[in-house]
């Protein structure tokens, strides 16, 4: 075995910084393997005996494919610093269009009819008949149900004909009474003034035939005291006549028209209990609830039939403080069923003054029209009520290509 002891050749081409490896960190993936694998080839033909002509002909072509690397890993790292071109991506750009943005203050809420009345009746009787029943429509002023009033109705008769008799009584004083004693007192007047007048006429007479001596005195004096009379008796009558032309004939009357008028009180007190046995519709709507059948006791205390008026309902909701401060009567609302179906407008109607001591928030009453009964009294709905809507503006959202750095349109352009 022969030994060869020449030294290693020199690299000659390859940069002293690349057989360092001080520049591996700027090559490219491709141009480290190659490097190392040209560095590890030229240590191994150092290290291997081999015979000088063979291990110089390696050594070269090592240096010559190192030389290659170096110089394409240069002019790629040239090419990176050099400043890319434009890149085209796809952005979205559209016009502006201006709509509003609404505060919506959202909080559930109960439903209630618009008008409810709960009849109860003012007397205590049996039901005599039934004339609706549950689900029934009924107009305001119709007749629901009858109570057992025969009782009643001889009463009214009664107190009818008393209310008759004195009426009738009262156009008798009214009409012939007082006249009649106004007439006597006038002719009473009358009679005792010619009464008067002849007794005067008689004492004058007397007196005068005195004088002459053809009568005695006692028939002077008897002559003077039936003139006395008669003119006492005038004065009598005066003051009757007087008496029934300003007070008597008034008193009269008042008198008899009080009788007539308490006749005609107890007449209509009677009415109106037997108008109490009539149960009538207070309101139009649709009757919803009715306890009892014929037959039964209805009590004064107790309700008989009750009826909505559902042509429109009123959700009461409660909301914050804060949340009430940005609503006002007027606002536009909607009502969310329970079945998640479409949104029924409605209208903030009462917002109230006071706070509820229980929770202190805020009742508020929203109304919505309810057409085809759709909506039920006692029901759980979502109420939304819009208490200010702002102006803003949105796009469209149509694509299109542009390259960084173009204009897009109100000074904006697009960038990295």
């Amino acid at each position: 075995m022969v030994l060869y002891t020449n030294t290693p050749p020199k690299l000659g081409g390859v940069p002293s910084e690349a057989r360092r490896g001080g520049s591996h960190k700027n090559l490219p993936v491709f141009a480290h393997f190659f490097l190392d694998f040209a560095l590890s080839g030229s240590r191994f033909a150092v290290r291997e005996a081999t015979p000088p002509n063979l291990g110089g002909e390696f050594s070269r072509c090592v240096a010559i494919l190192m030389t290659a690397v170096v110089l394409f890993a240069c002019t790629a790292k040239k090419a990176a610093d050099q400043p890319e071109g434009e890149h085209v991506v796809t952005v979205d750009v559209a016009p502006v269009l201006s709509t509003s943005i609404s505060l919506k203050v959202t909080s559930d809420a109960l439903l209630y009819p618009l008008q409810q009345a709960a009849i109860v009746p003012k007397i205590s009787a049996p039901v005599k008949k039934f004339y609706v029943d549950r689900g029934s429509r009924v107009r305001a002023g119709q007749l629901l149900a009858e109570l057992e009033n025969q009782d009643l109705a001889g009463a009214v008769a009664e107190n009818k004909a008393a209310y008759e008799q004195a009426e009738a009584n009262y156009q008798t004083v009214l009409k012939a009474t007082v006249p009649e004693e106004a007439q006597k007192a006038e002719i009473d007047v009358r009679t005792a003034k010619e009464v008067m007048d002849q007794q005067q006429r008689l004492y004058q007479s007397r007196q005068a035939l005195y004088k002459e001596g053809a009568i005695s005195q006692k028939d002077v004096n008897d002559a003077q005291v039936a003139f006395a009379q008669a003119r006492n008796q005038y004065e009598i009558a005066q003051k009757h006549l007087a008496i029934v032309q300003s007070v008597g004939g008034e008193q009269s009357v008042k008198a008899v028209a009080a009788q007539r008028d308490a006749a005609k009180a107890r007449h209509e007190n009677t009415q109106v209990q037997l108008n109490y046995s009539r149960i009538t519709s207070p309101i139009d709507g649709v009757v919803t609830d009715r306890p009892l059948f014929a037959g039964e006791m209805a009590s004064s205390g107790s309700p008989i039939i009750t009826v909505m008026d559902v042509s429109q309902v009123i959700a009461r909701a409660h909301v914050s403080q804060e949340d009430a401060r940005h609503l006002k009567v007027g606002d536009a609302a909607n009502l969310v069923p329970t079945d998640a179906s479409a949104l029924i407008p409605a209208k903030v109607m009462v917002i109230s003054p006071a706070l509820d001591p229980l929770n202190t928030t805020v009742e508020i009453w929203v109304q919505a029209a309810n057409p085809n009964g759709r909506l039920k009294p006692g029901t759980s709905v979502r109420a939304e009520m819009i208490a200010d809507s702002q102006r803003a503006r949105h796009s469209t959202g149509r694509r299109a290509d542009k390259p960084f750095g173009e204009n897009l349109g109100d000074g904006h352009r697009l960038g990295k």
